[in-house]
């Protein structure tokens, strides 16, 4: 298989990705798709990684769908298109359920998928200059895919904007709609910016933050209700006891670093 994109992990945990096909503009194919939900996979696993960054190789962050791939899949029968379909959906969700804390650092145009993508992070910076756009309906598709991920992030009332209409919106806009957090004068500043949110990251139990990830998809559009609340005691009363939960409470009486607040 030829290799779609990179990754490395560093002293401290931190894992960097890079989708590598600046020539497509970082497009998904087969295996791109594929080497980020394995790549995904293992880090999700990997007891030893604290926090991952996403990026893309050269001038753009992800183009989406790469066309030569979309023309084959028009000729694909209906069982062929729906089980790539369910690829693009299992690495979404591979993404966008990581226990471990994602950053995006949009270095350059997003577009259909790519902005599907940097929905599924946690965190996501973008330079300057950077472009968005959901664009499927100009190809008359719909970006039923993304769609989940790409709501929660902007919600519903600019998505009914951005896609219909399709059209093309800078990083202020991206910040002003909640796709990304923050806007870097460049690509140096973005990464100096995600050093940063590492920090802080750095300083967070591992375990906890897995819960709190999984207690954001719990909880969010719920009714308030006594069993939600009843669950969400209970959960902090199990991590009251648990051992980053001494260990944390323990730390602060003694006014010393947590043992997972490793070098930063």
């Amino acid at each position: 298989m030829v290799d779609t994109l990179k990754y490395g992990i560093d002293e401290r945990g931190v894992a960097t990705v890079t989708m590598d096909r600046p020539d497509v503009h970082n497009a998904f194919n087969d295996d791109l798709i594929w080497e980020l939900n394995r790549v995904f996979t293992v880090l999700s696993a990997d007891e030893n990684v604290r926090a991952i960054v996403l990026t893309g190789a050269g001038k753009s962050f992800s183009a989406g769908a790469d066309l030569n791939w979309m023309k084959e899949a028009a000729h694909y029968s209906k069982d062929q298109n729906m089980r790539d379909a369910v690829q693009l959906s299992e690495m979404l969700a591979a993404v966008n359920t990581c226990p471990k804390p994602t950053i995006a650092i949009v270095n350059g145009a997003a577009f259909g998928g790519g902005v599907g993508l940097i929905s599924c992070c946690d965190i996501a910076i973008a330079v300057e200059g950077a472009k968005f756009s959901l664009s499927e309906v100009r190809l008359g598709l719909t970006p039923a895919t993304i769609s989940p991920y790409v709501i929660a992030a902007i919600g519903a009332r600019s998505a009914r904007r951005y896609f219909l209409t399709a059209e093309r919106f800078g990083a202020d806009e991206a910040k002003n709609i909640g796709l990304v957090h923050e806007v870097a004068p460049s690509l140096q500043e973005a990464f100096s910016l995600a050093h940063v949110f590492i920090k802080h990251l750095l300083g967070g139990a591992p375990g906890a933050q897995a819960e709190a990830k999984s207690l954001i998809a719990t909880v969010v559009g719920k009714e308030i209700t006594d069993e939600l609340r009843t669950d969400t005691a209970r959960l902090i009363a199990v991590r009251r006891t648990s051992d980053e939960g001494i260990e944390g409470l323990s730390a602060f009486l003694e006014k010393r670093k947590a043992s997972w607040d490793g070098p930063s």
